[in-house]
């Protein structure tokens, strides 16, 4: 039988990154990696708002998140949000798999996150309608989640629940609790 492969098992979320910045190599990957995931009529309905630590767009961008994510998000050198266009150019008409494309291709950048050695965690913890504000997303677009992108940092430097959390042991549900065989309210 065949295994899971090695990215899909060593993808993870921490909250301790290092404060050590990527490089613009780095950042294009991800976002190439992203490019490459599938959408229909090959529209490619994402966009990926970022900011490093060295751009003038972090601080607000961090200003966003919600108290308990700044704590740990910090130090993390990258921010990206990807936003999903939900109204198609095509025919001026909502896509109701933009939100789905959109996840397909933050998972592309999330396996060749883990890949490169990069870690992402993925917050829904910040002001949506104030990014759209500060940010200029337009209205065919929706806000996801926010990312923070970067190196493993040491535990040492978050609060002890924090600390606890990040080596607590990572569990899903059982695939029987999220398979539903035929649709539901068949026998």
């Amino acid at each position: 039988m065949e295994s899971l492969h090695e990215l899909i098992i060593k993808r993870w979320s921490p909250v301790a990154f290092d404060s050590r910045p990527m490089t613009k190599e780095e950042i294009s990957l991800l976002i190439e990696a992203a490019k490459w995931a599938p959408s229909g009529r090959n529209a490619q309905p994402w966009r990926f708002i970022y900011a490093t630590r060295d751009m003038n767009e972090y601080g607000p961008m961090f200003d966003l998140l919600n108290p308990g994510n700044k704590v740990w998000a910090k130090t993390a050198p990258l921010l990206i949000l990807p936003i999903a266009m939900t109204i198609s150019t095509y025919k001026e008409r909502p896509n109701r798999l933009a939100l789905y494309e959109t996840g397909m291709a933050v998972s592309n950048l999330l396996f060749q996150a883990t890949h490169m050695g990069l870690f992402v965690h993925q917050m829904g913890g910040y002001d949506h309608e104030k990014a759209r504000e500060l940010l200029g997303i337009p209205a065919r677009f929706e806000p996801t989640a926010m990312m923070a992108v970067g190196y493993k940092g040491d535990l040492s430097a978050l609060p002890a629940e924090l600390a606890e959390r990040e080596t607590t042991r990572r569990t899903r549900m059982e695939t029987g609790t999220f398979l539903v065989r035929g649709g539901y309210g068949t026998t």
